[in-house]
């Protein structure tokens, strides 16, 4: 089932109008802080729902509503997780950054433990934000495929263009406005939509949570303390440790902090932007268990092929195109892409920044003029925009996009949270201890993210959750960083 001409009308005026408000910023870019750092003139409401548009990609649009139809509130415990890592992030992570005024997250990495350090966490980043930016198109092009009719690489190449476009043109305003205006189409389309699933469903939202109940879809897991399965004290030191790394060394957050006009208004738009996400992925949770609900009060309008549980995903887009009235279904489309445009153009800019401030001016001219680092950073933004697409093509026909996902930003991550903790957390100089945290740390990643393929070999795999490895090879590097540090001070000359 396609669009109508009057949805398809709404979603390419929406189109046409982000990627022509995002290039009007192109004039006002003067110098590479503009571009970066929108020349820290940005408000902290903006800043704050550029914060939560970043963390709600399409992947989340449509995989909460799909695991809360499949199963329950389980995923809910992350987003519980998120106000203690702000909690952190604003007492120690804005101050550090803000006092630092360095456009790059990685300058503090040199600072502590030397070049090395910095160019290996901005190399993992890129490489981070390659397969984020990829697997984000890639799953973003599989239910538009349904919803307008096009094949996967057409949607891919059309969808990173267009974000592209703007993003390279119109530099971080262009990013945080867009963001913005995305995030708030986003709430409305959502909010929207569940209100008019409920109003569908006879005992209204009673019936939806007496249903809920009683089939457990809201539970928010076990409280066992079994590691092997995604429990309630699993999902949420997961969620710990990812949104400490968003806040602690994610380049597209340092950049917003340095971004405010003050150290006041980088705190309040953390708090906006990481508190807003707790209220709206419940939404989005809310609108998976009411669908549940619907499907099984009307289960002849469920297609034979969606009916199985594995389905989920598919669940959501489904019910957009077939029950939505014609103009809210346009608008819902809409927010799908502002999911997926928004996270992407975060990537963009922040990717951009590192090449150049961490390899560009460092490593080949450190002295510029600034219509020159203009032209580099949107040169970067444009091949890191190409690159992307490649990746999501590369993507398509993957068994399992979100697994591949998940096992490589495991892997590219580093263990560059472990790497910070022991910069900020001990007062270890030599080079020693950091180099063997990272060796263990990365050894410990590669063995849970991958540890089915290493089943498969004959080799011996761990039988705990994948989502442990960034608990784990964090903990490693900054333990082993912090022993050999205090093992080898007794030797040093004094």
């Amino acid at each position: 089932m396609e669009l109508s001409l009057i949805d398809l009308a709404i979603f390419f005026v929406y189109m046409a109008g982000i990627v022509g408000f995002g290039v009007s910023f192109y004039f006002k870019n003067r110098t590479g802080k503009d571009y970066i750092t929108g020349g820290g003139r940005l408000p902290a409401w903006a800043l704050g729902m550029s914060i939560f548009a970043t963390y709600v990609s399409s992947i989340s649009f449509l995989a909460l509503p799909g695991n809360a139809y499949q199963s329950n509130w389980n995923s809910f415990v992350f987003s519980l997780s998120i106000p203690f890592a702000a909690l952190i992030a604003v007492n120690f992570f804005v101050p550090l950054y803000r006092k630092l005024q360095s456009p790059s997250a990685y300058t503090y990495f040199e600072n502590r433990f030397g070049p090395w350090v910095r160019i290996y966490a901005s190399i993992c980043y890129l490489l981070t934000q390659l397969a984020r930016m990829g697997a984000i198109l890639y799953l973003l092009a599989l239910p538009m495929e349904a919803l307008l009719g096009w094949n996967i690489p057409t949607i891919i190449v059309l969808t990173g263009l267009l974000v592209m476009i703007y993003a390279m043109m119109g530099g971080i305003e262009a990013v945080v406005w867009t963001d913005a205006i995305q995030g708030i189409i986003l709430i409305s389309g959502a909010i929207g939509c569940l209100f008019l699933i409920i109003l569908r469903i006879p005992g209204g939202i009673d019936q939806v949570l007496e249903i809920a109940k009683n089939d457990h879809k809201l539970s928010l897991g076990s409280f066992s303390l079994n590691w092997s399965e995604s429990t309630f004290w699993l999902v949420l030191i997961y969620g710990l440790f990812i949104n400490l790394q968003n806040f602690g060394v994610d380049q597209s957050y340092i950049q917003r902090y340095i971004g405010a006009r003050s150290e006041k208004e980088a705190k309040l738009s953390t708090w906006l932007g990481s508190l807003l996400y707790v209220p709206v992925s419940l939404l989005f949770f809310m609108i998976g268990t009411a669908l549940y609900v619907y499907y099984q009060i009307n289960t002849q309008l469920l297609p034979i092929e969606l009916s199985g549980l594995d389905q989920a995903d598919k669940i959501f887009p489904y019910f957009i195109v077939s029950s939505l009235p014609v103009g809210l279904t346009g608008l819902l489309v809409a927010s799908i892409f502002a999911a997926g445009m928004s996270t992407l153009s975060t990537s963009i800019n922040s990717s951009a920044t590192v090449i150049l401030e961490d390899h560009f001016k460092k490593y080949l001219s450190s002295s510029l003029p600034q219509q020159s680092e203009i032209s580099i950073l949107r040169t970067a933004s444009f091949a890191m925009g190409l690159a992307s697409i490649g990746v999501a093509l590369a993507f398509n026909g993957v068994l399992s996009a979100l697994d591949a996902w998940w096992a490589l930003a495991s892997i590219f991550s580093g263990g560059i949270l472990g790497l910070f903790l022991l910069g900020i957390l001990t007062k270890i100089k030599s080079n020693l201890p950091p180099v063997l945290g990272v060796i263990l740390g990365l050894i410990v990643i590669g063995w849970i993210s991958l540890s089915d393929f290493f089943q498969s070999l004959g080799f011996l795999s761990l039988t705990i959750h994948k989502n442990l490895a960034i608990v784990l090879g964090t903990t490693a590097i900054f333990f082993v960083g912090f022993f050999v540090g205090h093992l080898i001070k007794p030797f040093k000359k004094p």
